[in-house]
């Protein structure tokens, strides 16, 4: 006889609300290992039994903290591309330090849980795919013209010495970072000059 499928709490539950909101201050504050079950549910005022009645397994927990994560993420890639100089705004989101701790956080925890990962990975290759339609469409025939520069390796330039530089920037490492700045900045000048 097979089991009876198991309950999950709604989506739209202030409760489930509350839990993903203790899990994310979990992992700013602590780190993402701290993010048990009872230590999510005691910094939600919750009982335990409640965290698995809204999330069966941690997995499921951290997914929806990483998707949530995401989600956050991508609206604010959307506005950098809304923007009147979306390239720029899009450098400005890679070398923003406001995320640096729960950025580092997943790419820990993804490094452990390859439910995240593959979540994060997924998220990734969309975004990628986002960004380069788009430098594609305001750069194009720019690009074409300075050899070698094409928009999927430049998003990945921009992608990731922005990350670097945010990375290190949490450690107190800062050497060559003005450097690095000003060369992707120089670059960005000869592909859309500034107004």
């Amino acid at each position: 006889m097979a089991g009876a499928a198991r309950r999950i709490g709604a989506e739209t539950s202030a409760t489930r609300a509350r839990i993903v909101e203790a899990t994310v201050e979990l992992i700013r504050d602590e780190g993402y290992a701290a993010a048990s079950t009872r230590r999510v549910a005691a910094r939600a005022g919750l009982k335990p039994s409640l965290v698995h009645y809204y999330f069966p397994t941690t997995d499921d927990l951290l997914l929806e903290v990483c998707r949530q994560g995401a989600a956050d993420s991508d609206r604010m890639i959307d506005s950098a591309l809304a923007s009147d100089d979306p390239v720029r705004a899009l450098w400005r989101f890679f070398v923003d330090t406001s995320r640096t701790a729960m950025s580092l956080e997943f790419m820990a925890l993804a490094n452990h849980r390859p439910p995240v990962r593959e979540a994060m990975a997924q998220h990734s290759v969309a975004m990628r795919a986002r960004q380069v339609e788009l430098l594609g469409h305001l750069l194009g025939d720019r690009m074409k013209a300075l050899e070698g520069f094409d928009p999927a390796g430049l998003a990945l330039i921009l992608a990731g010495i922005g990350r670097c530089i945010v990375m290190e920037k949490s450690l107190g490492v800062e050497e060559g970072h003005d450097q690095a700045r000003a060369i992707v900045e120089s670059w960005l000048d000869r592909l859309v000059p500034p107004a």
